[in-house]
């Protein structure tokens, strides 16, 4: 069994863009790189989340500005800032950043999105491009990508391999799905299953590639993978140390731990046993995941310069 180590293969990412955003600032007095984010209301969490995100733009180079929306905006503002910022030449890229308040749409707020700003790939344009083989410079989701980064990490083709997606949300599954079949001559065979599906463990013993998002802590157990499969773990969810069930990851349990730790939909210590090569949680598709973000920004900083 081989741990893929999300956090080497997004470190060796961010270097490359921290490079070549310095070398266009060498070359060029154009303006840097910019992400905005727009965020309604106060929320701790995602405040949080808010600066680990500015902290990760700073290391490489990207400029960091942030919105703040009243909680109580109408939706039609939110979307007429959105498109303002959709118009100004400085911004780079946008971020709507989730969860809104109960009476805007999400949906519509991200689909008001400039598609060639949009940095998550989310909109109806970006999300349309996935059906088309082989078509360069469009942006994607950056956790359907990060799993890509993850297994090309493994030098294993996915060239025809069997490959079930247990999830079907629109920026993991469904677009995971394309992405796989999107490369005429290295298209691997998905299937996408879901919470649902019946007889599930049927399907995901015989994937050579499985892929789990379903936000289940611990979801799939042992027996229902195939000996050698490469197991990618996008689930984060967060359980009591006191189960019963200990598959937390080797790491998890410390001296003096909290009362809760994070696993994902896998449950760990069981299919590590069976894997040829599985992603831990913390420390998988997590960190990738941010620096597909930083990599999408530069993708849309240079088609932006054309």
């Amino acid at each position: 069994m081989n741990i893929i180590n999300g956090k080497k293969i997004a470190d060796e990412i961010k270097n490359k863009i921290k490079l070549e955003i310095h070398q266009i600032s060498q070359k060029h007095t154009a303006k840097k790189p910019c992400l905005t984010v727009i965020q309604s209301g106060e929320d701790k969490a995602s405040n949080v989340y808010i600066k680990n995100q500015k902290n990760c733009c700073e290391e490489v180079g990207i400029d960091y500005r942030l919105l703040k929306l009243n909680g109580d905006a109408a939706e039609k503002e939110f979307i007429e800032t959105v498109r303002q910022c959709g118009d100004d030449k400085s911004i780079t890229g946008i971020i709507v950043h989730l969860p809104l308040p109960k009476h805007i749409n999400a949906q519509t707020v991200q689909s008001s999105i400039n598609p060639y700003k949009d940095v998550e790939g989310i909109t109806p344009h970006n999300l349309g491009m996935l059906f088309y083989h082989d078509v360069p410079h469009y942006i994607v989701p950056c956790t359907a990508r990060a799993v890509l980064e993850c297994l090309n990490s493994t030098g294993q083709s996915i060239k025809g391999k069997e490959t079930v997606i247990v999830g079907h949300s629109e920026i993991v599954g469904k677009s995971l799905c394309l992405m796989m079949l999107s490369s005429s001559k290295e298209s691997a065979t998905p299937t996408v299953c879901h919470i649902a599906t019946k007889n599930l463990a049927d399907h995901t013993r015989r994937a050579d590639i499985l892929v789990v998002a379903v936000g289940k802590p611990e979801f799939i157990r042992g027996d229902m993978v195939k000996e050698g499969a490469i197991v990618i773990d996008v689930g984060i969810n967060v359980k009591k140390v006191l189960d019963t069930c200990s598959c937390q990851t080797p790491d998890a349990l410390k001296p003096g731990a909290e009362k809760f730790i994070t696993v994902g939909d896998v449950c760990f210590n069981e299919v590590a046993q069976k894997a040829g090569y599985i992603t831990p949680v913390p420390g998988g598709v997590g960190p990738v995941t941010s620096a597909m973000l930083l990599n999408n920004l530069l993708m849309l900083y240079k088609m932006q310069q054309k």
